[in-house]
């Protein structure tokens, strides 16, 4: 007996899906990027307005004042959608994890000074309540933007920061011996000290900005492009002799930044450059924030290094540095 096996090509009778095709030009293989990405937001066939904004649809491009003629055109170079998202943060999590459990097995934070210990209680632990609020700020921008090619990074985002402020709050665990005591103190310092006052005055404006575009360049170059950098780069040495664990316990954020950065970047770049009047709005917003994060941060760069504000204000001049090569008229 002889078993004869064949194959058979198939040829599929459709590439991709028609909305995507469209978008291509033509009915050829798409990547899962694209297929995850391109008009994926719904725009017509909406029941009602919502009750809370009735002057707008549930996505509606009218929510900001910068107008595109495509919003999905800032597509996301780093092409994340559900899948690669989680990889590229799964991977990153690894390496933050053996750098917890390094510091952690060698008690690196708990041998530091007394001095080092109370800067990290004081400049560093309260950060964690800027990221709960640079959650909540992408959170809404996710729910008020429109286009899937900025609304589904804005929510990754919103996990991210999510999750470094846990990281940081590990960082208080570990000086205080899984009590949450250092929690508790870094609340009262971040409501309370002087020295966070205007940094805790900028994020809390930022919640009632109802222009979620606006949003997104306070977001990008005011916090994420200042307070950020100020906070894990330019104040290391107020860490003194633990200023190298936490180092270790940081570099998830500062690789985050980079990343993050090429794409917020991006986005700002193409919408500013769609017009004239995108980019006057984009650079007046860049401009204000830029100069409102650098002021916020110079209280705690005082208070912290004792530099009368100079490390914030090297950060803003990189943030306004930053905003210049973007096309933005800074």
């Amino acid at each position: 007996m002889t078993v004869q096996i064949k194959t058979i090509d198939l040829e599929p009778k459709r590439n991709t899906f028609a909305h995507v095709a469209r978008r291509l030009g033509a009915d050829k293989p798409a990547s899962r990027y694209q297929e995850a990405t391109l008009d994926v937001q719904a725009t017509e066939n909406f029941h009602y307005k919502p009750l809370w904004e009735p002057e707008y649809w549930h996505y509606d491009t009218r929510k900001t004042a910068v107008v595109m003629a495509d919003w999905y055109k800032p597509l996301d170079p780093r092409q994340f959608y559900y899948s690669t998202y989680n990889i590229a943060r799964a991977n990153m999590n690894q390496a933050a994890e053996k750098n917890f459990a390094f510091v952690d097995e060698r008690g690196l934070l708990t041998k530091a000074s007394a001095q080092a210990q109370a800067a990290i209680r004081r400049g560093l632990l309260p950060v964690r309540h800027l990221h709960w609020g640079s959650n909540m700020n992408m959170a809404e921008m996710t729910q008020r933007g429109y286009g899937t090619a900025v609304t589904a990074p804005c929510i990754f985002s919103a996990g991210d920061h999510l999750g470094m402020a846990q990281y940081v709050s590990r960082i208080g665990l570990l000086l205080d011996g899984q009590t949450g005591a250092t929690l508790d103190e870094a609340k009262q310092t971040w409501l309370n000290d002087a020295a966070w006052q205007e940094i805790r005055r900028l994020i809390e404006d930022t919640f009632v900005e109802r222009d979620w575009f606006h949003l997104f360049v306070a977001q990008a170059l005011g916090v994420n492009g200042v307070l950020l950098p100020f906070m894990y780069k330019k104040a290391e040495a107020a860490w003194t002799d633990a200023a190298m664990p936490i180092a270790l316990l940081t570099e998830f954020m500062n690789d985050w930044h980079a990343e993050e950065a090429r794409w917020s970047d991006s986005v700002i770049k193409t919408v500013a450059a769609e017009s004239d009047a995108n980019k006057a709005l984009v650079s007046e917003w860049a401009k204000t924030w830029i100069a409102r994060a650098t002021a916020a941060a110079k209280p705690l760069s005082a208070a912290l290094l004792n530099d009368d504000g100079a490390a914030a204000a090297a950060a803003g001049a990189e943030a306004l540095k930053k905003a210049a090569s973007l096309g933005l008229a800074v």
